[in-house]
């Protein structure tokens, strides 16, 4: 989709069944629309590819888009299943249609028109797609649109013959049209093709999700799900995952959530669509795997978004992984669904033609845990299952309880079946390395462990055997950067019995000169299973040493952070986010601070050496140039988990000033939340940020 700022800021102004609603009647105040009637599936497990909007914006061109079918070949990603290439929005001439009514490709990017280009993309063994959007086009606001040559459209992208096309809705929400009965006619008009090519068809309406404003229901995307399953291949279920070069993991949790709502909805030759992977993009490689966790159990369309030519080995092997990919393209098109609450760590299950689950352990969370759900609680029966870890390969054995150690962001998948036979491999999880306690304080639940030079801290790593069988002569060993130490605490248990845990503490001393940054901590785990030897396990933890305190009376916006996020791009320094203007609030001008979109978390490392922190906070002027929804943050001051300063709901008419005390504070955290109404237009600022700092703590 192509959705340039302006266009959306224009915008804002103005157990599962096949789901009864698929068939109801039509909206409120529409014409009544006969569905298409049911076809042979064109996709009966979801569809796999790659996307130009993400990697090359809104010009892809003839040579980028061959560059990348040759890709998809010579890096075995077409025999892994991607299949499609599909072009997306911006492919069409200024004026997008001849005198005539046809659509025109831009000359400059497909000098060749783009019947050679599809030609060219089949010759490779892949299948090419096409983007144009439901609604009318309109100059300023929408590039492309098909409504009102629905028909002409369909049969020219059959006589190109596309195998796939996207419909939009930027143009259909501008003209105000309403969306089932416009995507039901385009739909029937892509059946009715007169060279009578079987086409899928993706049903694109990101745009009227609540996060840019106030849409009735019946043309939200979060809608779509009551009638695309009667006439689509695959659904957009909420807003884009991300922005051109820019998908974060937090968006990535948000769009699945959005796409769990309605899991009744996917089925074989249709499914929910919460948009594309991300791969270097700006998660990192954890968080990109548990993306690619989270669309495979979900059912969800696997279409790239990344430049693959660009990607890692590791990003290729994750997206290339075949036990993922399997369960993904299982036969019986099931939507996982969430077993228990949600929550920071969860557990999502999947049913599986074959009557096995595939379980996923997600750890939403900032530090590592150890998750477990039960074998009865995700539909099976028995004594003895088998656990095949997908991303791993191990496969084990366990008594009935389904654990893994999953690191900050990341999910566990297994595939889970009844087992038979000589007892296997016993399922022993062996815990990441977690620090507990710094210098003797606590560290709060779910937060990034976080040490500084000279530091003492605890470390802690669990082991437990999930197996039917014991294990004996558990041992664990920690290693430690350069100049670290870690001294082990207690004695190691002779055995672990079936259902058992046990912890090993170490502890560790940074040297005062530990050079800030990340810094790893690997615990090697072993234990003698009869039959099978002695086996080991390794598992890392990622910490994070901090830079030095602040020293004096600072502008801490002018301070190294640990870490930074905003919500849409990153916190900018001294400036507002995204429109890079001076911080402005109530039309006053703030030399220094922090702009950030909601949601946001600003960390820095004070080491107990700071007194008294001051700044001014509110929305920045900027979201007067946008539509009145939106512009609405609540800001916190936490310091080591606990809350300092709360502002309560704030408009662009309010501010607050901040006076706290910092006495006693090592890690503060400034926080930004969108007060509750998802908008993006929560452009927020912490103006003037100055603390007050007694000096350095000495090594």
């Amino acid at each position: 989709m192509k959705r340039h700022l302006t266009v959306l800021l224009a915008l804002l102004t103005g157990l599962l069944v096949a789901p009864a609603s698929a068939h109801a009647g039509p909206a409120v105040g529409t014409a009544a629309v006969t569905a298409p009637a049911p076809q042979e599936a064109l996709s009966p497990t979801p569809y796999m590819g790659w996307n130009t909007y993400y990697a090359l914006g809104g010009d892809p061109t003839e040579a980028e888009v061959k560059s990348v079918a040759d890709y998809l070949v010579s890096s075995g990603l077409r025999d892994a299943g991607y299949q499609y290439v599909w072009i997306d929005g911006n492919w069409a001439a200024p004026t997008p249609r001849s005198s005539a009514g046809d659509l025109v490709p831009n000359p400059d990017q497909f000098p060749n028109g783009l019947k050679p280009l599809v030609d060219y993309i089949h010759s490779k063994g892949l299948k090419a797609g096409i983007y144009t959007d439901a609604g009318p086009y309109i100059p300023g606001k929408c590039g492309l649109g098909s409504h009102g040559y629905y028909q002409r459209d369909a049969d020219q992208f059959a006589a190109w013959k596309f195998d796939a096309v996207k419909a939009d809705y930027l143009c259909g929400i501008a003209a105000n049209l309403d969306p089932k009965t416009v995507y039901t006619e385009f739909a029937q008009a892509l059946r009715n093709n007169a060279s009578k090519r079987p086409m899928i068809f993706n049903l694109c309406n990101p745009v009227t999700s609540p996060d840019w404003g106030n849409y009735p229901e019946e043309q939200q995307s979060t809608h779509s799900w009551t009638y695309a399953p009667a006439i689509a291949q695959s659904w957009r279920t909420y807003t884009d995952v991300g922005f051109v070069g820019e998908i974060k993991y937090k968006d990535v949790l948000r769009n699945y959530d959005a796409n769990a709502r309605h899991p009744e909805a996917a089925g074989p030759g249709h499914f929910n669509d919460p948009d594309y992977l991300g791969p270097e993009l700006g998660m990192t490689d954890e968080e990109f795997r548990t993306q690619m966790t989270l669309w495979s159990v979900a059912a969800a369309p696997l279409m790239i978004g990344s430049d693959v030519r660009k990607l890692s080995k590791t990003s290729l092997d994750i997206l290339e992984d075949r036990d993922v990919v399997a369960i993904n393209q299982d036969s019986a098109g099931v939507q996982a669904v969430r077993v228990g609450p949600a929550g920071t760590t969860e557990t999502w299950v999947k049913r599986l033609a074959n009557g096995e689950r595939a379980v996923v352990l997600l750890n939403r969370g900032d530090s590592p845990a150890t998750l477990t759900t039960k074998a009865s609680s995700v539909g099976l029966s028995g004594h003895r299952f088998t656990l095949k870890n997908a991303w791993t390969d191990k496969v084990t054995e366990s008594a009935g309880t389904i654990s893994a150690a999953v690191p900050a962001h990341g999910a566990a998948l297994f595939r889970v079946g009844r087992a038979t036979g000589k007892p296997g491999v016993p399922h022993v999880v062996a815990g990441l390395p977690q620090v507990t306690q710094v210098g003797g304080d606590a560290v709060p639940a779910g937060t990034a462990p976080l040490v500084a030079g000279g530091d003492q801290a605890r470390v802690e790593v669990t082991v437990r055997n999930d197996g039917a069988q014991p294990v004996f002569a558990p041992r664990v060993e920690l290693t430690v950067p350069d100049g670290w130490t870690a001294r082990p605490l207690g004695r190691a248990p002779k055995l672990l019995s079936s259902n058992h845990s046990a912890t090993f503490a170490f502890t560790v001393t940074l040297p005062g000169t530990a050079a800030p940054g990340d810094a790893a901590l690997t615990a090697t785990t072993s234990y003698e299973v009869i039959g099978k030897g002695r086996l080991r396990q390794e598992t890392t933890t990622a910490v994070v040493v901090a830079p030095a305190a602040p020293d004096g009376d600072v502008v801490l916006s002018h301070h190294q952070w640990i870490s930074g996020t905003s919500g849409w791009m990153s916190p900018t320094v001294d400036l507002s986010v995204g429109g890079w203007s001076p911080i402005s609030m109530l039309g006053q001008v703030y030399p220094t601070g922090i702009g950030v979109a909601s949601p946001s978390t600003v960390r820095y490392y004070l080491g107990d050496q700071c007194s008294r922190l001051t700044a001014t906070v509110g929305i920045d002027d900027a979201v007067r140039n946008v539509g009145p929804e939106g512009g609405t943050s609540a800001f916190q001051v936490i310091g080591d988990g606990r809350v300092l300063f709360d502002s309560g709901v704030l408009t662009r008419d309010d501010i607050r000033q901040v006076d706290i005390d910092l006495t006693g504070v090592r890690v503060l955290d400034l926080v930004v939340g969108d007060a509750g109404d998802g908008g993006y237009n929560d452009r927020a600022n912490w103006a003037g940020l100055n603390a007050t700092c007694c000096g350095r703590r000495p090594a």
